[in-house]
């Protein structure tokens, strides 16, 4: 009889496979660790968009929370996109009744490009309810610019930004940093202290995916006991080798290679 680590990921469904729950489930198979998840919503996307979006009630989430808990509990938790305040108030509610551990908050609530993903009362309800949960936020350069109210246009921005956050919200934050400011650099920010991760920008145009896939890869290193500067490095070295293997699937921003490390099943 084998044990395997256990991580959660609490999220809505991609039907492509490219990001969401299936991207997170991929990263966990990848590390070694037993996924397990709680859909939020089912999606009609693939990589040339989002066409349609069916949401799962608040009762049925946190009866899939109940299930979870209750039978085998997660040593870490992954939160992505959850896109009403209900459904907000209702994962948080079980979260706390559980005293989940070693939760990663990938706030969804702006795109890259500066499009708002959350109507206004979801994100405040968002930050009031999931920050406070959270030992690290990984919100992008817009997400950051809401969290902390501030402009971001150099690292030295970032780092008074991340501060900010995670003086508010008593979390560590990794603000990553993409093509906004630089190749790829990420920052955290944990207890007043920041760390730089430097990062080489990967000639890869298929991105679906990766800030699903990084936060859940650092959901998987704080279940296996590693520390969260350690779990980030980890997290951003698999995501570049997943990049850097060169899968190239749709007609749109295609997935990311999460099986890069995994031999086909030859039986």
């Amino acid at each position: 009889m084998i044990e395997r680590k256990t991580v959660l990921t609490i999220a809505g469904s991609d039907c492509s496979g490219g990001a969401g729950i299936q991207a997170d489930l991929k990263t966990m198979t990848a590390y070694g660790m037993y996924g397990m998840s709680v859909i939020t919503a089912l999606t009609a996307q693939n990589t040339t968009g989002v066409y349609g979006i069916q949401e799962a009630t608040p009762e049925f989430v946190a009866q899939q929370l109940d299930c979870v808990f209750t039978d085998i509990r997660p040593a870490a938790v992954k939160i992505g996109m959850v896109s009403s305040v209900p459904l907000i108030e209702a994962i948080a509610d079980k979260l706390e009744q559980y005293g989940a551990e070693h939760v990663v908050v990938d706030p969804v609530m702006v795109s890259t490009s500066g499009s708002r993903l959350l109507a206004e009362d979801a994100s405040q309800c968002l930050v009031r309810r999931f920050l406070p949960l959270a030992e690290v936020i990984t919100p992008n350069i817009p997400e950051a610019e809401v969290l902390s109210g501030m402009a971001i246009a150099t690292p030295e921005d970032m780092e008074r930004a991340a501060a900010a956050i995670g003086k508010n919200y008593g979390a560590a934050v990794l603000a990553k940093g993409g093509h906004h400011l630089n190749d790829a650099n990420d920052l955290l920010m944990q207890n007043g202290k920041g760390t730089w991760f430097y990062g080489q920008r990967i000639d890869n145009p298929n991105t679906h995916g990766t800030g699903c896939t990084l936060s859940s890869a650092i959901a998987c290193g704080l279940a296996a006991g590693l520390s969260l500067e350690d779990s980030v490095r980890r997290a951003k070295a698999f995501v570049s080798a997943a990049l850097a293997s060169g899968l190239d699937l749709g007609k749109g921003s295609g997935p990311l290679d999460h099986c890069f490390g995994i031999a086909g099943f030859q039986g």
